[in-house]
Protein backbone atom coordinates (compact mmCIF):
# COMPACT_ATOMS: atom_id res chain seq x y z
CA UNK A 1 0.00 0.00 0.00
CA UNK A 2 2.84 2.40 0.88
CA UNK A 3 4.42 1.87 -2.51
CA UNK A 4 1.19 2.65 -4.41
CA UNK A 5 0.64 6.12 -2.88
CA UNK A 6 3.94 7.62 -4.14
CA UNK A 7 3.41 6.01 -7.53
CA UNK A 8 -0.09 7.55 -7.88
CA UNK A 9 1.20 10.94 -6.66
CA UNK A 10 4.06 10.85 -9.20
CA UNK A 11 1.67 9.95 -12.04
CA UNK A 12 -0.73 12.74 -11.07
CA UNK A 13 2.05 15.33 -11.02
CA UNK A 14 3.42 14.10 -14.32
CA UNK A 15 -0.03 14.25 -15.96
CA UNK A 16 -0.84 17.79 -14.83
CA UNK A 17 1.31 19.54 -17.51
CA UNK A 18 -0.32 17.34 -20.16
CA UNK A 19 -3.77 18.35 -18.93
CA UNK A 20 -2.78 22.01 -18.90
CA UNK A 21 -1.80 21.87 -22.56
CA UNK A 22 -5.28 20.48 -23.38
CA UNK A 23 -6.61 24.03 -23.10
CA UNK A 24 -4.40 25.51 -25.77
CA UNK A 25 -5.37 28.98 -26.77
CA UNK A 26 -6.02 29.74 -30.39
CA UNK A 27 -4.97 32.86 -32.24
CA UNK A 28 -7.62 35.14 -30.71
CA UNK A 29 -6.92 34.13 -27.10
CA UNK A 30 -9.84 31.69 -26.64
CA UNK A 31 -9.54 28.13 -25.43
CA UNK A 32 -11.11 25.32 -27.43
CA UNK A 33 -13.99 25.14 -24.97
CA UNK A 34 -14.64 28.86 -25.25
CA UNK A 35 -14.51 28.67 -29.03
CA UNK A 36 -16.93 25.73 -29.03
CA UNK A 37 -19.38 27.60 -26.80
CA UNK A 38 -19.08 30.65 -29.02
CA UNK A 39 -19.90 28.58 -32.12
CA UNK A 40 -22.78 26.86 -30.32
CA UNK A 41 -24.44 30.11 -29.25
CA UNK A 42 -23.90 31.69 -32.67
CA UNK A 43 -25.63 28.70 -34.31
CA UNK A 44 -28.44 28.87 -31.76
CA UNK A 45 -28.92 32.57 -32.46
CA UNK A 46 -29.08 31.94 -36.21
CA UNK A 47 -31.61 29.12 -35.76
CA UNK A 48 -33.83 31.09 -33.37
CA UNK A 49 -33.87 34.44 -35.19
CA UNK A 50 -36.76 33.58 -37.59
CA UNK A 51 -38.92 32.34 -34.71
CA UNK A 52 -38.13 35.44 -32.67
CA UNK A 53 -39.04 37.69 -35.61
CA UNK A 54 -42.38 35.86 -35.96
CA UNK A 55 -43.01 36.21 -32.23
CA UNK A 56 -42.27 39.92 -32.43
CA UNK A 57 -44.85 40.24 -35.24
CA UNK A 58 -47.48 38.40 -33.20
CA UNK A 59 -46.81 40.59 -30.19
CA UNK A 60 -47.09 43.77 -32.24
CA UNK A 61 -50.37 42.54 -33.78
CA UNK A 62 -52.10 41.24 -30.65
CA UNK A 63 -50.47 43.44 -28.01
CA UNK A 64 -52.88 46.39 -28.33
CA UNK A 65 -55.89 44.04 -28.42
CA UNK A 66 -54.73 42.28 -25.25
CA UNK A 67 -54.13 45.61 -23.52
CA UNK A 68 -57.67 46.77 -24.38
CA UNK A 69 -59.12 43.44 -23.22
CA UNK A 70 -57.31 43.60 -19.88
CA UNK A 71 -58.33 47.23 -19.30
CA UNK A 72 -61.96 46.36 -19.95
CA UNK A 73 -62.22 42.91 -18.37
CA UNK A 74 -59.45 43.10 -15.76
CA UNK A 75 -61.63 44.14 -12.80
CA UNK A 76 -64.26 41.47 -13.55
CA UNK A 77 -61.60 38.78 -13.95
CA UNK A 78 -60.07 39.88 -10.65
CA UNK A 79 -63.41 39.40 -8.90
CA UNK A 80 -63.77 35.92 -10.43
CA UNK A 81 -60.27 34.99 -9.28
CA UNK A 82 -61.14 36.17 -5.76
CA UNK A 83 -64.29 34.00 -5.73
CA UNK A 84 -62.67 30.75 -6.87
CA UNK A 85 -60.36 29.14 -4.36
CA UNK A 86 -59.35 25.99 -6.29
CA UNK A 87 -59.42 25.97 -10.12
CA UNK A 88 -58.76 22.22 -10.23
CA UNK A 89 -62.36 21.68 -9.09
CA UNK A 90 -63.72 23.08 -12.38
CA UNK A 91 -63.95 21.74 -15.93
CA UNK A 92 -62.42 23.57 -18.88
CA UNK A 93 -64.52 26.53 -20.09
CA UNK A 94 -67.05 25.84 -22.87
CA UNK A 95 -68.49 28.31 -25.36
CA UNK A 96 -72.15 27.79 -26.15
CA UNK A 97 -73.75 28.43 -29.55
CA UNK A 98 -75.11 31.77 -28.35
CA UNK A 99 -71.62 32.94 -27.32
CA UNK A 100 -71.99 32.40 -23.58
CA UNK A 101 -69.00 30.89 -21.83
CA UNK A 102 -69.68 28.49 -19.00
CA UNK A 103 -67.34 26.86 -16.54
CA UNK A 104 -68.83 23.73 -14.99
CA UNK A 105 -67.83 22.51 -11.57
CA UNK A 106 -66.52 18.95 -11.44
CA UNK A 107 -68.60 16.52 -9.40
CA UNK A 108 -67.35 16.14 -5.85
CA UNK A 109 -66.07 12.67 -4.98
CA UNK A 110 -68.03 12.85 -1.72
CA UNK A 111 -71.31 13.02 -3.72
CA UNK A 112 -70.90 9.36 -4.66
CA UNK A 113 -72.14 7.89 -1.38
CA UNK A 114 -72.30 4.27 -2.57
CA UNK A 115 -69.95 3.56 -5.48
CA UNK A 116 -71.35 -0.02 -5.84
CA UNK A 117 -74.86 1.20 -6.56
CA UNK A 118 -73.97 2.05 -10.18
CA UNK A 119 -75.00 5.12 -12.17
CA UNK A 120 -78.15 6.93 -11.16
CA UNK A 121 -80.55 7.09 -14.15
CA UNK A 122 -81.75 10.55 -15.16
CA UNK A 123 -85.37 11.26 -15.92
CA UNK A 124 -84.84 11.30 -19.68
CA UNK A 125 -83.05 7.93 -19.65
CA UNK A 126 -85.27 4.92 -20.45
CA UNK A 127 -85.48 2.26 -17.77
CA UNK A 128 -82.79 -0.41 -18.06
CA UNK A 129 -83.67 -3.54 -20.01
CA UNK A 130 -83.48 -6.67 -17.90
CA UNK A 131 -83.31 -10.18 -19.27
CA UNK A 132 -85.34 -12.96 -17.70
CA UNK A 133 -83.40 -15.09 -15.30
CA UNK A 134 -83.63 -18.86 -15.11
CA UNK A 135 -84.24 -20.17 -11.64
Amino acid sequence: MRQIVPLILTMALAASPALATGEEEEGDGRSKIEEGMHLFFRGLKEEMSPALRDLQGVISEYGPKMRDFLEEMGPALGRVLDEVDDWSRYEAPEMLDNGDIIIRRKPDPSDDADPDSGPVPREEDPPPVTEPQDI
